[in-house]
C-alpha cells in the first residue's frame, strides 16, 4: 500500500523513521492505527510513477512542501548566482575582444 512511504516522501523524512513510529504507536495503545493505515491505504491515490525525473528533483519538491519561502530564497540566489557568473563571462569576452565591445556599445 506504501501508506508511510507517501507519508515520508511527502514530509521528506526518511520512510524507515515514519514506519518505526508507526510501529511504536501502535503498540503504545494506539490500537486503531493498522485501521487507520488500511482505510487510507484504499482511499488514498496511487503515486504516479513520472511524478519524479530524479533524487535531485524530489529533494527539491519536498523541500518545496516543507518550507516553500526556504526553497524560493534558494532558487532567488541560485539565478543571482547564475547572473554573476554570466556577467563576468560577458566581461571577460568583451574586455579582450575590442571589435565585439564596439558592436555592443553601438546597439545601447
Amino acid at each position: 500500500m506504501g501508506v508511510c512511504a507517501g507519508i515520508a516522501d511527502y514530509t521528506g523524512v526518511d520512510v524507515l523513521w515514519v514506519r518505526l513510529g508507526f510501529v511504536v504507536l501502535t503498540f503504545c495503545g494506539l490500537g486503531f492505527l493498522p485501521f487507520v493505515y488500511l482505510a487510507l491505504g484504499f482511499l488514498s491515490e496511487k503515486k504516479p510513477g513520472y511524478l519524479y525525473g530524479d533524487r535531485q528533483e524530489q529533494k527539491f519538491w519536498q523541500g518545496v512542501r516543507q518550507s516553500p519561502a526556504r526553497t524560493a530564497r534558494e532558487v532567488r540566489a541560485q539565478f543571482r548566482d547564475i547572473d554573476r557568473r554570466l556577467a563576468e563571462v560577458e566581461s571577460f569576452y568583451v574586455s579582450s575582444n575590442p571589435r565585439l565591445s564596439a558592436e555592443i556599445e553601438k546597439l545601447r
